[in-house]
């Protein structure tokens, strides 16, 4: 929410060798500039005064523990997830729908169902997230989805696809948002576009990494002991899935509040609390809200409804994401090709992301850079339906590829931003947002049908539709977020108070 959250800060990305955590470093100035003010040395004394460790020690001693850290396993976990929710599309190449005897009608209402699963548990598992210890819930979470996709090879007829889809989507729901709501309680506002970009690596990864996998293994593994190669797919899939859960369980923190041991100490912890104390202007996350209080001051908020608009129009205008397989299939290419050259526009949208992702952090700006990252997806969707030029078309992939995901990413870091306290409230707009997005799966799957091949021109068309509502809900949201600041400097020059709270735009 501020416009410059830490005066002459300094952020360094460092991984230690083994590879678990990535650290960030700020330097511990003499006074704070954050979303309500500047705070002096005086100030910031006494609230280290509720951290005993803090309390006392030497600028040196705070400036050593003045860094943020996260654990790789996020980006390991979020690429399982990922990968869980997008295995069906190549499956679907491999024969799994002729050999479930599926329509099209039939498969896509298989490719819905996930999503009504996917909505049903976000908002009220969230919520009790927000209360609880993530470190127990997100891997137990990930468990639940893992055992289904273990069942999934078992299913022989299309109402176990759609009814095991449904259930993937229940037990998934929760994940994605507990892991916003948890990145966003560990980074103050400069950090989390290019932070949350390397854990939203999962997300991208897995659309690089599911190509490769499939290549390897839906060309080699079919008939073997009997089964089908996307059986196997699954089934390795879903075991893989369960060991990253495991690790889950020892990597992960809880909230700075609530986390124990681990690669925390007793002074990094009080560390992590006394950031985001300063960072919030001395409110902590826990100081209101109860479980459902913080649900319905979200409801009543306008930036909730504009972020969710904002949201679903992005995620329309990545709906051609379950079906990029088919998709790529129709340049041409044998099977295994066709696996192996879905990885590379999500390798460039991942580099990409990064920097644009950096580029939103060191300016603390949102909307441009998500304007200009939909009007290349637009780009690229123009290109798909109205040449059959392979080139061509294979460029128009790395543009639909970069493009929603560079926005996505910058989204949430800025509805977070702008709705940070109390922690409840954050939850639940999250996840209000995300319910909502997850809405357009229920009607995106039908505009993808193999009878359109190989233009795909509908979905082309509400690729398209995604793009514009996206620009026009993110021009929306920047002009609330200036009302709102004009009326905090109209109430400055009336009161004479000095408050330094902006919405970041």
């Amino acid at each position: 929410m501020a416009d410059e959250t830490i005066k002459k800060s300094r952020e360094s990305l460092d991984k230690k060798p083994n590879g678990h955590t990535e650290h960030v470093e700020i330097e511990a100035p003499s006074k704070v500039t954050h979303s309500r003010g500047e705070l002096s040395e005086e100030e910031l004394l006494n609230l280290r005064q509720r951290y005993p460790l803090l309390a006392n020690a030497s600028p040196e001693k705070l400036d050593a523990l003045n860094k943020a850290r996260f654990l790789t396993v996020i980006t390991l976990m979020l690429l399982m997830n990922y990968l869980d929710r997008i295995n069906v599309s190549n499956a679907r190449i491999a024969g799994m729908q002729e050999d479930m005897h599926m329509s099209d009608v039939e498969w896509s209402a298989g490719i819905s169902l996930f999503y009504v699963g996917y909505i049903i548990s976000q908002v009220p598992a969230n919520v009790i997230i927000a209360k609880g210890r993530p470190r127990i819930i997100l891997p137990c979470v990930m468990l639940a989805w893992s055992a289904v996709t273990i069942c999934m090879p078992a299913a022989k007829s299309p109402w176990a696809f759609m009814l095991c889809r449904f259930l993937v989507g229940l037990t998934e729901g929760p994940f994605l948002p507990g892991v916003a709501l948890l990145s966003s309680s560990w980074y103050v506002k400069s950090e989390t576009s290019l932070r949350m970009g390397i854990w939203h690596a999962g997300n991208i990864v897995s659309n690089a990494f599911s190509g490769l996998l499939s290549a390897a293994i839906l060309t080699n593994m079919d008939n073997l002991a009997g089964m089908h190669s996307w059986q196997w797919f699954l089934l390795l899939e879903g075991i893989v899935s369960i060991l990253v859960a495991f690790v889950g369980f020892w990597a992960l923190p809880n909230f700075p509040d609530n986390t124990g041991g681990g690669y925390f100490t007793d002074e990094e912890t009080q560390m992590a609390q006394y950031r985001q104390l300063v960072d919030a202007g001395g409110i902590s996350e826990d100081d209101e809200g109860d479980y459902w209080g913080g649900f319905f001051q979200a409801c009543k908020d306008p930036f909730t409804w504009l972020f969710a608009g904002m949201h679903f129009a992005i995620i329309i205008a990545q709906s051609f994401k379950d079906f990029f397989p088919s998709i790529v299939n129709t340049l041409g290419f044998n099977k295994t090709l066709t696996y192996l050259i879905q990885a590379p526009p999500y390798i460039v949208a991942y580099f990409v992301t990064l920097l644009v992702s950096w580029s939103a952090d060191r300016h603390l700006e949102h909307c441009w850079h998500i304007v200009g990252s939909m009007l290349a997806c637009l780009v690229g969707a123009v290109i798909m339906i109205s040449t059959l030029n392979v080139p061509a078309r294979y460029f128009s992939m790395f543009l639909l590829c970069t493009g929603p995901f560079i926005s996505l990413n910058i989204q949430i870091p800025w509805e977070v931003s702008v709705v940070p306290r109390p922690r409840t409230k954050r939850a639940a707009l999250i996840a209000i947002a995300n319910c909502v997005s997850s809405v357009s799966h229920w009607f995106s799957p039908y505009f993808f049908l193999t009878s359109q091949e190989p233009r795909y021109q509908t979905g082309g068309g509400v690729i398209i539709l995604g793009c514009g509502l996206t620009i026009i809900f993110c021009v929306a949201t920047r002009w609330y977020c200036q009302k709102k600041n004009k009326e905090i400097e109209k109430e400055q020059e009336q009161t004479g108070v000095v408050n330094n709270w902006r919405y970041v735009t």
